[in-house]
């Protein structure tokens, strides 16, 4: 009777050992590639999946999206700038028998792959493309390593460059460029500010003109504007007509004295006979010109 026991406890043990090798449980994102003697079955899962004990392999494939890191790259760019990138790729596995079949070790693989195509996408951009229109970048890196891996049954959604190591030289050369260039834009911007100013104050101007009224009314205005903000100022407008008749009574002087050191020259040179000119060269003030002179001087230029 022991024995018997000791045989039915056996049997259990063994069947309970069957059991746990001929049986998996697959979660929903998993798929099971079962190998038979060597041979590939297909897939399998999510759920219970039997296998033959001692004949059937089973692979486990996850179908979720992986994030990997892609390790810092030293790229020269197309216009000889050294810069070390680095960058973030996601993958999922789309096709679990491929996966398993065509490749080993599918996520170093894609790294590999991903690592070659950084450095030879990003060599042929300039620095300023790098640093300016990454999402073209991220894009075609995306097209490239998909096209690549997509025989081994791997999708690659996104490929986005993370950080760009640019030397200090470099850096404080780009500074100064775009110091440069915020300058050059000052500068313009105040040259167009002068000259629509200047096309505004055309046109008041021509407003103005048209209307004396206005031009008063504008000139009070200022006054008052000069009032508010300077207290302490007095402005004491003077009209131009009275400042004329000054003007001209000191350009009348200037060329009365221009005459009479004329007039005195030319006697000078007469009573000295060897500095004296030929008598056909000399020339005498013109006695009409006397009557524009003090009565003084007039006696002096008649006599």
């Amino acid at each position: 009777m022991t024995a018997v026991v000791v045989a039915l406890v056996i049997l259990v043990a063994l069947a309970v050992a069957l059991a746990g090798a001929s049986i998996r449980i697959l979660r929903e994102y998993e798929r099971a590639v079962v190998f038979r003697l060597g041979r590939l079955i297909g897939q399998k899962g999510p759920g219970i999946v039997l296998l033959i004990p001692l004949i059937d392999r089973m692979v486990r494939v996850d179908l979720r999206t992986v994030t990997f890191e892609v390790p810092p790259q030293d790229v020269i760019t197309r216009d000889n700038v050294p810069a070390k990138v680095n960058a973030v790729a996601y993958y999922r596995v789309i096709d679990p028998v491929k996966s398993v079949v065509e490749v080993e070790r599918i996520r170093n693989a894609t790294s590999q792959i991903a690592q070659t195509t950084l450095r030879s996408v990003l060599g042929r951009a300039d620095l300023d493309t790098l640093l300016a229109e990454r999402e073209t970048l991220n894009e075609s890196l995306q097209q490239i390593i998909d096209d690549q891996t997509d025989p081994w049954g791997v999708k690659v959604t996104t490929v986005e460059i993370k950080d760009v190591g640019i030397p200090q030289g470099m850096q404080r050369a780009m500074a100064r460029q775009a110091e440069a260039e915020r300058e050059r834009r000052a500068k313009v911007i105040n040259a167009e500010g002068e000259f629509q100013a200047s096309e505004r104050l055309f046109d008041a101007a021509e407003v103005m003109s048209g209307n004396p009224a206005a031009l008063q009314l504008r000139y009070l205005q200022t006054l008052l504007e000069i009032g508010t903000n300077q207290n302490s100022t007095i402005v004491l407008p003077v009209p131009i007509d009275l400042i004329k008749p000054l003007m001209q009574s000191v350009e009348d002087g200037n060329e009365r004295r221009e005459r009479a050191r004329e007039r005195d020259r030319l006697r000078a040179a007469q009573s000295t006979p060897e500095l004296a000119e030929p008598e056909d060269e000399l020339q005498l003030p013109d006695p009409d010109d006397a009557r524009d002179l003090p009565p003084g001087e007039q006696d002096e230029a008649t006599g």
